[in-house]
């Protein structure tokens, strides 16, 4: 039997007590590997010129370089990791600002202990992940905005969706990932991510938060 691949972590936060806090939580899990850590964003850029991992944990408030720095760095980049930005503050336009230059994931640290195994797994599987709080600001958000033109489309793009595409429509929303997806219907990983995709082609959304956000405003959920 082959060996485990770990999913690579460096987090990245000016306060050391939260590094070990975190790295305590991930230790429990067989399937994560701390590779490394720093206390500042210039630390995080210097890291990644001579190592790698698969997803960075980034606060935001860091002295020298700040994580909305670390982030533009990581813009200009074809090789990087899935970053989950970590944040005291949960303001929509900090969220709407790091998902522009790149983030994969926000997380209030408030939420950190007990959602950052899943928001690891989560981006590293290729979706995005918002702890709760994050998610239901963006769906009221964007769920109001641009409301006639939304509705003239709503009914048609419902009528082209399956019942095995609504089935997955629904779990998306409700912050099921990939893989669980494929548990509770019975389907490989690859199926799911084939229905997603037509998903996002079909009602005309960019990404998973998208499909969450189509599902809560047509009271799918």
């Amino acid at each position: 039997m082959g060996k485990l691949k770990k999913i690579k972590v460096h987090i990245a936060d000016d306060h050391m007590v939260l590094i070990d806090g975190i790295k305590a939580v991930l230790k429990t899990d067989e399937e994560i590997d701390v590779v490394g850590s720093s206390l500042n964003g210039e630390d995080v850029i210097e890291w990644y010129k001579s190592n790698k991992s698969d997803v960075l944990v980034l606060d935001i408030n860091m002295p020298k370089v700040d994580g909305i720095g670390v982030l533009q760095e990581f813009s200009n980049q074809t090789s990087r990791p899935r970053i989950v930005v970590l944040s005291s503050y949960d303001d929509i336009k900090l969220v709407k600002e790091v998902l522009k230059i790149g983030a994969d994931g926000f997380l209030a640290k408030k939420c950190a202990g007990e959602q950052i195994v899943q928001a690891i797994k989560t981006v590293h599987n290729g979706e995005q992940y918002f702890s709760e709080g994050v998610q239901q600001k963006i769906v009221s958000l964007f769920s109001g905005a641009d409301n006639e033109s939304k509705q003239a489309q709503d009914g048609v793009f419902v009528s082209s969706i399956t019942d095995r595409e609504l089935s997955i429509l629904k779990l998306i929303a409700k912050e099921f990932n990939t893989k669980e997806i494929g548990n509770q219907l019975h389907i490989s990983v690859n199926t799911v991510e084939t229905h997603r995709k037509n998903l996002i082609r079909k009602l005309k959304v960019k990404n998973a938060v998208g499909l969450a956000i189509y599902a809560h405003k047509n009271q799918l959920v």
